[in-house]
């Protein structure tokens, strides 16, 4: 079961480093292909938008074959798609390598989740999966600072060539790891659909989107922001997305362990304390120490929402948890997508490289305005029906898992 775990935290490692490498290396590849930090800014965007419809695509294909296999056949995509990116030779076939790698992020997530959960008991579904998205936040540690520091001495290119063998290793750790699984009986498409007429599984989804979108909204533009604003050299960015993954790293582990005992106030805490440090890094990113120790404080905020809320869709979608799961995983792009492009839109309006921290401010406090409306309906449902609400405890997730 470690071993297996490992294999996904591998993969998880490889997603995460192509996926945020990026904010560290905007400058250089704007500079390369000679466009402005707000269109470059768009690969971030983009690859969000391709999580977002990666994730069901590639998930719905997924159900003909067995769960390693398509984890397999997306850590191949993703090779692909980081290959094309470091050979691009314009703008648009970078954006179009971007997306290709894109595709496999939210299904290999998604379907990693489910896989995650069903190798453990039911009160340790939450530290499961938060073991998987360790991998994700370790590459903010290692791979990330490692890739930007390449990308800035050797070139950007090299750094998306590094991306695509770490996907290589991926892919081997799938195979050689994962335990081999029959294809899941009685999956239909109508089944896997049928978990988003539940509103608890859409309001955990708008919570995504919102809550962590709040994060990027000051991540995707801490290059300019902290030369231009705080004084830091271009290259202490690469040791501030190490503070920033270790962050991620603690609020990780300390999601998952207080998810599986204490959901929805773990989620009320982290988004709210997300949304006042949000706030106050508007005026923090003006002095370096406060800025770096602000930066610490957003990712671990960041990713203590995430263990949370992925267990949250498990347990209200019930009966069918894999499509609902990557979905979840194209949320969280989704709040990318559009916290990296609106906070394009308020440097591009001339407010200054920290407005975007008060765009993730509004957008972490809107999660946690429908964190306490989720759990408010969720009450009103368990008094109507006289006990408690159906997929709100990690029983039916027990059975579900290994459909």
């Amino acid at each position: 079961m470690p071993l297996a775990l490992l294999a996904l935290a591998i993969g998880a490692f490889g997603i995460g480093t192509t996926e945020f490498v990026i904010m560290g290396l905007l400058p250089e590849v704007a500079a390369d292909f000679q466009v402005s930090i707000p269109t470059a800014g768009f690969l971030v965007t983009g690859y969000a938008l391709g999580v977002v419809l990666g994730a069901p695509l590639m998930t719905l294909l997924g159900t003909r074959v067995t769960r390693k296999r398509m984890l397999m056949l997306l850590m191949g995509l993703f090779i692909v798609g980081n290959l094309v990116s470091a050979l691009a030779p314009v703008f648009g076939v970078m954006l179009a390598g971007r997306v290709i790698a894109s595709l496999a992020h939210g299904a290999f997530f998604g379907i990693g989740s489910v896989v995650a959960a069903d190798l453990v008991a039911p009160q340790k579904k939450a530290g499961a999966i938060a073991m998987m998205f360790t991998g994700l936040t370790v590459a903010n540690v290692v791979g990330v600072p490692l890739g930007t520091y390449i990308g800035q001495s050797a070139g950007w290119r090299t750094t998306f060539v590094i991306v695509a063998l770490l996907g290589v290793i991926g892919l081997l750790g799938v195979a050689k790891l994962i335990p081999e699984q029959p294809k899941p009986e009685g999956v239909r498409i109508r089944h896997e659909l049928a978990a988003f007429r539940n509103v608890q599984v859409l309001l955990a989804m708008a919570m995504t989107v919102l809550g962590f979108g709040g994060v990027f909204a000051a991540i995707t533009y801490i290059t300019p922001m902290m030369t231009e604003i705080a004084g830091y050299s271009a290259s202490s960015v690469t040791w501030l997305l190490v503070l920033f993954g270790l962050g991620m790293v603690g609020g990780n582990l300390v999601g998952g362990r207080f998810a599986d005992r204490h959901l929805m106030p773990m989620l009320y805490v982290s988004l709210g304390a997300l949304a006042v440090v949000l706030g106050l890094f508007t005026v923090t990113a003006h002095n370096k120490v406060a800025a770096a120790v602000t930066i610490v404080l957003i990712g671990a905020l960041g990713f203590a929402t995430v263990p949370p809320l992925q267990k949250r869709v498990l347990d209200q979608a019930a009966g069918a948890p894999t499509l609902a799961s990557a979905v979840n995983i194209g949320a969280f792009n989704l709040g990318n997508a559009l916290s990296a492009w609106l906070g394009g839109l308020v440097i591009a309006a001339g407010l200054g490289y920290t407005a975007p921290n008060w765009v993730g401010a509004v957008l972490a406090a809107s999660a946690l305005v429908l964190a306490v409306v989720s759990s408010l309906l969720e009450r009103r449902t368990s008094r109507a029906t006289g006990g408690s609400v159906a997929g709100s405890t990690p029983e039916p997730v027990a059975a579900t898992a290994r459909h």
